[in-house]
């Protein structure tokens, strides 16, 4: 790799690095080829990303971001992943680890907060941001149901006491 393929890498890294709001450092030792498509796919299915980093260029690329204080997380066979939504990299990093031991989740960063790897995991048992908007969403039109149904339940209380004696009659 020459120097303007390495400033382009690290100029694309550092645009990586302002757009994202979360990022998962990671260790992939000895991940193959195979396990590493899986493990993309469902970042990019839940809108996240993973990209396998040089470490020093990694470094470079951090630098006058939010991300800088996880530096140091940086050495070994590195991959990182990311995402606008502070929760979905993390959420399926620490699930993918959990049933693959080639990859090793080390830290990331939320913002300008370092996160270590207990924090990472923590995060990770957060719903993500559309699950809470599902949820808000059940949530207001939980009360509406509700009154729909008490409002119809007398209504319909009389049709079937008017339809007794119609049928008594």
């Amino acid at each position: 790799m020459d120097r303007t393929q390495k400033a382009e890498l690290v100029a694309s890294l550092h645009e990586t690095f302002a757009k994202a709001e979360m990022v998962v450092v990671t260790h992939n030792l000895g991940l193959t080829v195979g396990q590493m498509e899986d493990l993309r796919v469902q970042l990019r299915d839940a809108g996240a990303q993973f990209k396998v980093t040089k470490n020093r260029l990694a470094r470079l690329a951090l630098k006058d971001t939010k991300f800088e204080a996880i530096a140091d997380l940086f050495s070994g066979p590195t991959g990182i992943a990311y995402s606008t939504d502070p929760v979905a990299a993390a959420k399926v990093a620490v699930k993918f680890a959990k049933t693959n031991d080639n990859l090793q989740v080390v830290g990331g960063a939320l913002g300008r907060e370092a996160l270590n790897v207990a924090a990472v995991q923590a995060l990770a048992t957060l719903p993500s941001l559309n699950e809470l908007r599902g949820k808000l969403v059940g949530l207001l039109q939980a009360p509406a149901t509700k009154v729909a149904g008490v409002l119809q339940a007398p209504a319909a209380q009389l049709a079937r006491v008017c339809g007794a004696y119609a049928a008594k009659g």
